[in-house]
């Protein structure tokens, strides 16, 4: 069998439902091979960071792989940023590179598209991957590739494939099937026992789940387990969305301070918290009113568990969750806590607030069929917190700005699904014009763009600067020329008959661009950087 054609295999029988790229010549024979093979769908965008964000949407809304394929140096090293967010939020993203062939290589020339040796790609790629390989052998390509995907569906980190061009059409034999995880059967029961021993016996239990459930497809056991043992359900900022689409309840998303107090006394004042794939980070847990008291709870993250003094190695999440479903049962008998978000936006003519942009959404929802979000970093995502519970891809952790576009599109093409996409006029300015790939790639995202003329979280940290401002760039009326629908709105009224003329085009992309005001920002990233700022005072007077 042909390099590529095993490659493309091996991709869709590990998990991959497309490919993203941007072709460059050290990689033109491989997308060659992709197009003639069409055995992944390929999607082409503009700007190899959009490239690396699509894919990891698309994987992460998956719970599998997702693909970006980009040329040696000059496409490959502009992938770094999103490589590292994967890599930050465990998120199996595969990244293949074109590269110069052997006979290239010994030219006794400099490449173009080098940086200083051949193999300085590498050497940078694996600071931000779990595994790496160079298929530039025949022999071993086969069990190289099986390796890196394998790490990359056990691990939930990004992997590293450099694929010489002479490469491409060698023989090699096929690439061996994956093979799930090896589970600690006996360590998973034990600390299952443990954990529904502890819960037992505790008043006011509480669950948290985190990313890994979703990335190891892990939502539909945890809603069920969930359901079994009866107690309050919550997900981390970086796990909001998981749930969304098994139908349990859950209490909301803990934002410490940030958030609903009922929300945060749920988990700060358990006596017992079982903590499944949560990642311990600042934006999970910077915010705290009161710290999580680890001796009380049980962390299920990264192949371990980890209970009071003790630490079981060498556990997969799944394992966990399927022992603690084996012996689970009722812990008491309160009716689910289900979160409550704002409805009933009045159409009055004033000013647009960034609170008014999520009751508008839910009030939407409430008449149509929800739809799965992407969103960017900033104002937009903490407005997402008060949006209805759904299906959510966000750089909630890593925080890069940028994202909110190329998410939408991963989103879109994995999930086969219309999205919901928020994002600032920061961000939209560095990959929205992605969006004028719609009509080629046959997408139709709905657009919200938080426009404050501003780098808006940056401004709630630092109220009184210039450097923070941006000018308006009227991106509704440039909506027509990518291809899309634009309309600009300034009042709650005219969102939300926008909403309604979005939802019901879907020729191409709409752009609602929603003109918000400078210095006001939505009550959550109000409430996130007071507490931030609180907290950094404290120390600094308590370093003096």
């Amino acid at each position: 069998m042909k390099l590529a054609h095993a490659l493309l295999q091996a991709l869709k029988d590990y998990g991959a439902g497309e490919i993203f790229g941007i072709p460059g010549d050290f990689a033109l024979p491989f997308f060659r091979q992709i197009e003639l093979a069409n055995t992944l769908p390929l999607y082409t965008l503009s700007h190899e960071p959009a490239v690396g964000f699509a894919a990891d949407a698309a994987g992460r809304y998956r719970s599998t792989i997702g693909v970006a394929c980009v040329t040696y140096g000059a496409g490959a090293l502009n992938m770094i940023n999103p490589v590292a967010t994967a890599y930050a939020e465990k998120s199996a993203l595969v990244v293949i590179s074109g590269a110069p062939g052997a006979a290239e290589r010994t030219m006794g020339l400099g490449l173009h598209h080098q940086v200083k040796h051949f193999d300085s790609q590498m050497l940078i790629m694996r600071e931000v991957t779990c595994a790496q390989c160079v298929l530039d052998d025949p022999e071993t390509a086969a069990d190289e590739i099986a390796r890196v995907l394998t790490a990359a569906r056990h691990l939930s980190r990004p992997v590293y494939i450099e694929l010489p061009r002479d490469m491409v059409e060698a023989d090699i034999s096929e690439v061996p099937a994956f093979k799930k995880q090896g589970k600690n059967v006996a360590a998973a029961r034990e600390a299952a026992r443990q954990t529904l021993k502890m819960l037992e016996t505790k008043k006011q239990p509480a669950m948290l789940l985190g990313v890994e459930v979703r990335r190891y497809g892990l939502e539909k056991k945890v809603a069920k387990l969930a359901r079994t043992l009866g107690i309050p359900v919550l997900t981390t900022f970086m796990g909001r969305g998981i749930l969304a689409e098994t139908g349990a309840p859950t209490a909301g998303t803990y934002l410490g301070l940030a958030g609903d107090p009922a929300t945060r006394r749920l988990v700060e004042r358990a006596d017992g918290l079982l903590m499944l794939g949560v990642i311990l980070c600042d934006t999970n847990f910077g915010v705290s009113k009161r710290q999580v008291d680890m001796r009380t709870s049980v962390h299920a993250f990264d192949g371990a568990v980890h209970f009071k003094h003790h630490s079981y190695s060498d556990i997969v999440l799944e394992a966990f969750v399927d022992a603690l479903l084996a012996g689970a049962k009722k812990l008491g008998n309160a009716e689910p806590v289900t979160a409550i978000y704002p409805k009933g936006l009045k159409a009055a003519d004033r000013q647009l607030l960034p609170q008014d942009v999520a009751t508008a959404v839910n009030d939407h929802f409430a008449g149509h069929d929800v739809m799965p979000i992407a969103s960017d970093m900033g104002d937009c995502l903490f407005t997402a917190m008060d949006i209805e519970h759904t299906a959510l891809v966000a750089p909630g952790y890593y925080a890069t700005m940028g994202t909110g576009i190329p998410f939408g599109l991963g989103l879109q093409a994995a999930s086969g699904k219309r999205p919901l996409v928020l994002v600032g006029d920061g961000a939209f300015q560095m990959t929205g014009w992605e969006l004028g790939n719609c009509r080629r790639l046959g997408l139709n995202p709905i657009v919200l763009l938080f426009n404050n003329t501003a780098w808006g979280m940056l401004k709630a940290f630092q109220k009184d600067t210039g450097y923070n401002d941006l000018d308006d760039w009227h991106f509704a009326e440039l909506a027509n020329t990518m291809g899309g629908n634009g309309v600009r709105v300034s009042t709650p009224g005219q969102l939300a008959q926008a909403l309604e003329t979005a939802h019901a085009d879907t020729s191409c992309f709409q752009l609602v661009e929603i003109m918000l005001p400078r210095d006001v920002f939505s009550k959550t990233l109000s409430r996130f950087t007071g507490a931030i700022a609180k907290k950094s005072a404290l120390s600094a007077e308590a370093d003096t």
